[in-house]
């Protein structure tokens, strides 16, 4: 058995150094195999900058007075730069401001010479402020000037600009005017050459560099960008073309950066041959000598033992294993890293390849394992089910009942759970302690803290909950604070108004349904009574005929009483219900209260009430029921005939309000009226509490049903003695 665990980790020493040898080869073997330092994008990266600087710096320069003439002002910057201390009585009331200070303290010192200058100073800046709102020839001029300074320092340091971080010689001629600019011998032994002629292509020097953004010196080009207006192609000269030779000299090698760049390819390609050569050798080791025997990780004590962990933390070790290899194949699949082993300590260097074959066996061990398992029917469904990860989350249905607390119960177990860990690392090292002590004061304590509060409110909140279930709802539970438990507080203090609103509810609701009860025994037995008392009249032969008729008329306006007193009870039955239908149409309901109001100018004017109407001069069209919503017209005129005082006015108003129509009515009520209008809205309700007049106490609930069938609002405000409904209906 201990044989099978050697063998197991010979094997993947082997694998892991295939493993290693593997991409390193796909990755690195085309820019290595045949190939110098001299091919490398490294090196053709330092040469595409040096040709890149060559120009601007040396054969194709800016000229500093062309250059200057090619500055671009522009209309916007002329009015930043005017406007930049802010409008002109600004700026003049800030100088002055500046200056009255100085001014005062000079006079006041008797110093005239001084008060003279300063008077001096601040008039020509007040001259030059004014100048520059009456003049864009002298803000340009003065913004031109501030450019050339920029451009002046552009030129000069790009001019001392160094070309490349090692030595390259150059021997360029301008193939328009012939002249030769040269730097070093192109004579001498090179390790690298580029000839540009005719034939191979000429080489081009520009006066700005490319790619202006990336390549030279920050330095260098910090400004160009702002003092063009983001294009600094406007003081490129025209490109120049050159003949001639830029080589590397053997020199170059001797010391400096390219040598030093020169070495670390050469370790890092030897380095990576080497790798590559241990990688086939294993390779054919594998196949060979070495295979992979399923006996090394089966019918072991070990294996046994493995058997009996969970399913997720075999999951945990296996993505674990694999995390720990693919970090060390990202990682130490490097040619920098071969040549370290190959120069260095072994013992240091290698240890990772100890760690990698570790990983790699205990991968090969836990698939094995697992596939060996699970090919027995129903193993995987009992292990998925009995695994820790599904016990969790069925703990969490539970603790996420109420999520807020659930997420504060798991950072405070996260919390005593890494203050134990704390407390044990900081017998190992004083660093611990210090560190383990400010986590204690500036997180463990108020923890701590708000955990106790959280407890004494929590007690607070049950013993009032007790007083609630007792019927004692006097008590408010008090709002401390923004939790779980304050949330809890706040529900149960809506819990206890609910129920006092319930219990006044219910107390409203039987009263009224004792007023709806004594009110429709009235009404109802007031005419029937009437209609019986005559009836018993007219039998006897003792009467008149006019008196007979006296008789039958009463009865006539007693039947149609109870006649309409039932079918407004019907009918408020019936849109209570839901079963009144709606014809609706357009309607102009500026025409429409015209009408209902002309149908009762009789009974207006015989009121002695002045109607005060405030109709628009277009039409308000809405889509209503026609005859219903003249009901609610109707209802509501009749109304105010019966129960305002005499003498009084009303006031109607009709208008739009936004995408609505508004119907206004106001009186002042001849009986004393209840500061809950609400109560108006019941059934045979009605101001006058003893029941005088004619009126059924449906009105209002009749128009009320109405406008809420047309999805309107109406709503009534009282206010001492006057009386106000408004109505709201969508428009069209």
């Amino acid at each position: 058995m201990k044989n099978n665990k050697i063998q197991l980790f010979i094997w993947a020493l082997l694998a892991a150094l295939l493993l290693i040898a593997i991409p390193s080869a796909v990755q690195f073997s085309p820019a290595y195999i045949g190939k110098t330092y001299f091919d490398t994008e490294d090196f053709q990266r330092e040469m595409d900058s040096f040709y890149n600087m060559l120009g601007p710096a040396v054969l194709n320069p800016l000229d500093v007075e062309e250059a200057k003439k090619k500055i671009p002002v522009t209309s916007d910057e002329i009015e930043e730069h005017r406007n930049y201390y802010g409008t002109l009585s600004d700026q003049l009331t800030n100088l002055h401001d500046q200056y009255e200070e100085q001014v005062n303290e000079a006079k006041s010192s008797g110093n005239k010479k001084l008060e003279a200058a300063l008077i001096k100073e601040r008039d020509m800046k007040v001259a030059d402020v004014e100048k520059n709102f009456e003049s864009d020839e002298h803000v340009e001029a003065k913004i031109r000037a501030e450019k050339e300074i920029v451009l002046e320092k552009y030129i000069n340091e790009l001019k001392g600009t160094e070309l490349s971080l090692f030595p390259i010689a150059y021997h360029l001629t301008d193939a328009e005017t012939g002249e030769i600019f040269s730097s070093g011998s192109v004579t001498v032994k090179s390790v690298y050459k580029k000839v540009f002629n005719q034939e191979e292509g000429l080489f081009k020097a520009n006066s700005i560099p490319r790619n202006h953004y990336t390549e030279g010196p920050p330095a260098i080009l910090d400004g160009l960008d702002e003092m063009t207006n983001g294009n600094p192609s406007l003081f490129n000269n025209q490109v120049k073309t050159f003949e001639g030779e830029v080589i590397v000299p053997n020199t170059a090698l001797a010391s400096g950066y390219l040598n030093s760049q020169v070495t670390e390819f050469n370790k890092r390609k030897y380095a990576s041959y080497a790798m590559w050569i241990v990688g086939l050798l294993t390779a054919v080791v594998l196949f060979t000598l070495v295979k992979f025997r399923k006996e090394w990780v089966t019918n072991t004590s070990f294996d046994a033992r493995y058997d009996n962990l969970k399913i997720d933390m075999k999951a945990g070790l296996f993505f674990l294993s694999i995390l720990i290899t693919t970090e060390i194949i990202y990682r130490k699949a490097q040619p920098s890293h071969y040549f370290q082993i190959y120069s260095g300590n072994l013992l240091v260097h290698g240890s990772w390849l100890v760690i990698f074959a570790i990983a790699i066996a205990a991968i090969a061990f836990q698939f094995v394992n697992c596939v060996d398992r699970w090919k027995h029917k129903e193993v995987l469904e009992t292990d998925i089910a009995s695994s820790y990860v599904v016990k969790f989350f069925r703990s969490l249905q539970e603790i996420f009942l109420e999520k807020t607390i659930g997420i504060q119960t798991f950072i405070l177990l996260i919390g005593f759970f890494l203050a134990g860990i704390g407390f044990t690392f900081m017998f190992f090292d004083p660093i611990f302690l210090v560190i383990y002590a400010i986590c204690v004061m500036f997180f463990g304590l108020p923890v701590l803290y708000i955990f106790m509060r959280r407890s004494a409110y929590l007690n607070r909140i049950i013993i009032a909950t007790e007083k609630m279930a007792q019927g004692r709802l006097q008590d408010e539970i008090r709002i401390e604070g923004k939790s779980p438990l304050s949330n809890h507080a706040k529900n149960l203090n809506n819990l206890r108004e609910g129920v006092k609103v319930s219990m006044t509810e219910q107390a409203k609701s039987e009263r009224l349904k004792t007023e709806l009860i004594t009110n429709v025994s009235h009404d109802l037995r007031t005419p029937l009574t009437s209609i019986i008392t005559y009836t018993d009249l007219l039998k006897s032969p003792q009467l008149t005929e006019e008196e007979r008729h006296k008789y039958v008329d009463i009865l006539d306006k007693k039947s149609q009483r109870l006649k309409t007193l039932i079918e407004d009870l019907f009918e408020v039955s019936k849109m209570a219900s839901g079963n009144l239908e709606l014809h609706k149409q357009r309607v102009d309901l500026t025409q429409l209260l015209q009408q209902a109001l002309a149908e009762h100018a009789d009974d207006i004017l015989a009121t002695g009430l002045d109607f005060r109407v405030n109709l628009p001069d277009t039409e308000i069209v809405a889509n209503v029921d026609g005859q219903r919503w003249w009901r609610v017209l109707d209802n509501l005129i009749v109304n105010a005939i019966k129960y305002s005082m005499p003498g009084t006015r009303v006031y109607i108003t009709l208008k739009s309000a936004g995408d609505l129509a508004k119907f206004e009515l106001k009186n002042i009520s001849k009986y004393e009226l209840n500061e809950n209008g609400d109560e108006l809205f019941e059934r045979f309700k009605r101001a006058d509490t003893s029941r005088h007049t004619d009126g059924s106490g449906l009105g209002l609930a009749i128009a009320q049903s109405i406008v809420d069938m047309h999805e309107g609002e109406m709503k009534i405000d009282v206010d001492g003695d006057l009386f106000k409904v408004t109505v709201f209906v969508p428009l069209i």
